[in-house]
């Protein structure tokens, strides 16, 4: 009877276990910021997608798959020292409708709009982690994109 009770305990531990590994699972990059204005875009060409987007760079682009995708942006510190605090700690959820070409100085290039929700714009460049809001559609033109982007 005591192997029983042991035994869930230890099921009831690892479910939790993976439980919060799951929940804390989340990409590292950074983040940088452009300002309006935000079309024509690589993904939707002078279609207006608001203020609450970005671009990708090559790092999660994947030849234009990237479009319409959603991704929840949480700031996590500062690049340099020159704002030592920047973040609000607030998250964003952006969509991709651009494309932010090689040399692109972070992982995702966030609307100033966007950026300004998670941290203070005179960071410039922040460090965030981010996720794939999988819940969104992706029904995008990919040779239209491919034009967009050459």
């Amino acid at each position: 009877m005591k192997m029983c009770s042991t035994t869930g305990v230890l099921l009831m531990v690892t479910v939790a276990s993976l439980s919060l590994a799951f929940l804390a699972y989340a990409d590292k990059g950074t983040a940088t910021y452009y300002t309006p204005p935000y079309v024509p875009s690589a993904c939707n060409g002078n279609h207006d997608e608001g203020t609450m987007i970005a671009a990708a760079s090559d790092a999660i682009w994947e030849k234009g798959a990237a479009c319409g995708k959603t991704y929840k942006v949480t700031c996590t510190g500062a690049t340099n020292k020159g704002v030592s605090h920047p973040c609000t700690g607030q998250d964003v959820v952006v969509k991709i409708v651009d494309y932010c070409p090689r040399g692109c100085r972070g992982t995702i290039d966030l609307s100033q709009e966007a950026f300004s929700a998670i941290a203070n714009t005179d960071a410039g460049k922040i460090n965030v982690n981010f996720n794939e809001c999988k819940e969104e559609q992706n029904n995008y033109d990919f040779e239209r994109i491919k034009d967009n982007v050459t």
